[in-house]
């Protein structure tokens, strides 16, 4: 397994060779929010995703099953189905394969099936034999701020401070990634932008990017699409309520999270993200001479 480098991500993204990654988003489901139906068969979910590797994804984020506002869960037979032949076939021809998974039975036949990385938007809680997994294996994993499954988050977007108390739980699930036997270097943490999150809270969290560089781990963002970015979508016959009319905010956001240190981010429309992230490493080279 080729190593994801992340121990020195806080500073290696200003090296142009090192610069903000780009995970393409590959949902091979019915029912996600923005593009579910679009990839759910094999076939389709892996032209998809050598079509992303063309654009620019430096990975390709394979999910099989939706965490939507609302949505419920997939059993794991059915989650199995739907991402490891896609991963094999993806990984089998070079393609950098992360999973998106909470679970650690799909995890681990992913890892086997060619994955370089586990995304876990749950961080651990929702699968306790997810730690230990990652420990054994010596995966690189994404572990993301979570509170509750999808179809109940929205009742648990409550924080007397935002940064301060995703800072601190994000702290706390290193805590207890550590005590598994995870090593350091292998963790990338996700703020969890709309997951328990009210707009406000998702934007205070972009705007506290370098803080949760801070923490000493490199960072994912995640915005892409979301219902917060509706916000932005004021201008030029956009529909706020369309998913896909936020595709320029999530470039946007991509080029902003790159510039304030983020490791990588998040994103569907993978080719402006690519630019972006491009963009803003050869500005930070340029500061640094």
């Amino acid at each position: 397994m080729r190593g994801l480098q992340v121990a020195d991500a806080a500073t290696a993204q200003h090296t142009h060779a090192s610069r903000c990654q780009v995970l393409g988003v590959l949902n091979v489901t019915p029912d996600s929010f923005s593009d579910g139906g679009q990839h759910d068969g094999s076939d389709a979910a892996i032209a998809r995703g050598l079509k992303l590797v063309e654009q620019g994804a430096d990975f390709v984020d394979v999910g099989g099953e939706s965490t939507r506002p609302g949505a419920v869960r997939v059993d794991e037979a059915e989650e199995l189905r739907r991402v490891i032949p896609v991963i094999d076939a993806l990984s089998g021809a070079g393609v950098r394969v992360s999973v998106d998974t909470m679970r650690a039975s799909v995890a681990e036949r992913a890892l086997e099936a060619g994955a370089e990385l586990v995304n876990d938007v749950s961080g651990g809680l929702a699968d306790p034999a997810m730690l230990p997994l990652l420990a054994d294996s010596g995966a690189p994993c994404i572990l993301m701020h979570w509170r509750a499954p999808s179809a109940v988050m929205d009742a648990f977007a409550s924080y007397d401070s935002v940064v301060d108390d995703v800072s601190d739980e994000l702290t706390r699930r290193v805590d207890a990634a550590s005590a598994a036997g995870v090593r350091g270097e292998n963790i990338v943490l996700d703020p969890g932008l709309g997951f328990a999150k009210t707009a406000e809270h998702n934007w205070a969290l972009l705007a506290a990017v370098p803080a949760l560089c801070a923490l000493g781990f490199p960072i994912l963002i995640g915005a892409s699409r979301k219902r917060f970015l509706a916000d932005c979508v004021n201008y030029g016959g956009l529909a706020p309520d369309r998913a896909l009319d936020r595709d320029d905010a999530s470039s946007a956001v991509a080029a902003v999270a790159a510039s304030a240190g983020a490791w990588g981010v998040r994103v569907h429309a993978v080719a402006p993200a690519a630019a972006a992230v491009r963009v803003a490493g050869r500005i930070a080279t340029a500061g640094h001479r």
